[in-house]
């Protein structure tokens, strides 16, 4: 990921999810109207006003609990019979 020459970069958590390798990198904007963002190389990413929570999100999103893992395993579930 290259970051524009406005960002700051704030750390780096690489780990997996859906079975997958993946790299979540924490930047800091204050161009931004919340500046605090954190990108995945999925393409998943959230933003935050404030600092708090930016880690711990991405932190969870590259080492999902059991319960993520069965929440998103429900989501596709759901999703494939909506289709139906």
């Amino acid at each position: 990921m290259q970051l524009d020459k406005n960002e700051l970069w704030a750390g780096t958590f690489h780990g997996r999810h859906d079975g997958a390798p993946a790299k979540v990198t924490a930047t800091l904007d204050d161009t931004r109207p919340d500046p605090y963002v954190w990108a995945c190389t999925c393409g998943a990413s959230r933003s935050f006003p404030t600092q708090d929570g930016v880690f711990d999100t991405a932190w969870r999103h590259t080492h999902p609990t059991r319960f993520d893992r069965l929440r998103a395993w429900a989501a596709r579930l759901l999703r494939t019979r909506a289709t139906r």
